[in-house]
């Protein structure tokens, strides 16, 4: 039996004697205070912080002109990888904004979630790129090994600060939003890869201006290639994740079990299922069967009521679909399909 409930932020939940805290907690688990992970696109990972991708975008594109003018100027490799990153990161924060305008498209009969995965795969297409990018500054850096290049170190190194600048301002501006949405993180991962990049470059530009070995730039290069590779694969594999419906990292599905037994007339909780619709939306379903007595004594609506609160406020979940049936009709329901 299917029921919606709209929890209200105003009222503490009720639980019962020995309902068991919050994972992690000591504490009385009123303590917790409500999440805003409802099934609403303005609700969204991306959509909460749009303001600041839009701020990040322009920073990215402004650093990217200047480090392709002065990798021109400065006939640098490393610095010519370090714009392409910056062109890459420019490119997902696009992706990740559009994505977030059409996730908030309102539902429909065909399609019940809308479309908030379009965010998935936007961060999906974003970590491939990445990972594409990272594969040709390597083929690049190598087949420049064993060619006479000179590297004129003063406009590599001025853009070179610039890029790193604007890089910590803009990782200061996702430091928050990269924990809510795999978008704004994975914009967060690649601003953090140029960061270490245009540090990688600053030192090459430094040991070219002081010895005149230009060799450096290329393994500057490299360097960045490796940085950025490994970053696309932690980006796939949490986009993976939810597209495989992994369950969220932030419920574990024996403890929310556990804590769903501990309401007072539930006797067994199965068919459970734990997903990500997109980022900052988990979603929950279970089978929960109730003895007959409590579904007399207390009523199947405070036993829901009880079960919902659990898993809201324990486990940050607001999605709930739950059915719930007294034992005798589940035996019922056996001997008929034995």
């Amino acid at each position: 039996m299917s029921e919606p409930h709209a929890s209200s932020d105003a009222c503490e939940p009720e639980f019962s004697a020995g309902h068991p805290t919050r994972p992690g907690e000591d504490a009385n688990p009123r303590t917790a205070h409500a999440h805003d992970h409802g099934l609403q696109g303005a609700a969204t990972g991306t959509a909460k912080h749009r303001r600041r991708l839009v701020l990040v975008l322009g920073i990215t594109l402004a650093v990217f002109v200047v480090q392709l003018i002065g990798a021109f100027v400065s006939n640098s490799l490393s610095l010519l990888a370090d714009a392409g990153h910056m062109l890459t990161d420019a490119t997902g924060v696009a992706i990740a904004l559009i994505a977030s305008l059409i996730a908030g498209v309102a539902a429909t009969s065909k399609r019940t979630f809308g479309y908030l995965r379009i965010e998935i795969l936007a961060a999906l297409v974003n970590g491939i790129v990445l990972g594409v990018i990272a594969i040709v500054i390597l083929a690049q850096a190598i087949a420049r090994f064993g060619s006479e290049v000179e590297v004129h170190s003063g406009p590599m190194l001025v853009a070179a600060v610039i890029g790193a600048l604007a890089n910590l301002i803009s990782l200061l501006i996702l430091q928050s939003g990269q924990r809510e949405s795999l978008n704004v993180r994975g914009a967060y991962l690649e601003v953090l890869g140029d960061l270490l990049g245009s540090v990688a470059v600053i030192a090459a530009g430094i040991v070219i201006l002081l010895t005149g070995w230009n060799a450096v730039d290329q393994i500057a290069s490299i360097l960045i290639a490796l940085l950025i590779f490994p970053r696309a694969i932690s980006l796939l594999r949490d986009v993976v994740g939810v597209l495989l419906e992994a369950s969220p990292k932030n419920i574990d599905v024996d403890a929310a079990r556990t804590h769903m037994r501990a309401v007072p007339g539930v006797e067994d909780v199965h068919d459970v299922h734990a997903w990500t619709i997109t980022s900052g939306v988990p979603a929950f379903s279970a089978h929960v069967t109730v003895a007959d007595a409590a579904w007399s004594e207390r009523g199947y609506h405070a036993i829901l009521d009880e079960v919902r609160a659990c898993l809201h406020e324990h486990f940050d979940t607001e999605h709930v679909t739950l059915q719930l049936e007294p034992r005798s009709h589940e035996a019922a329901s056996e001997r008929v399909h034995a």
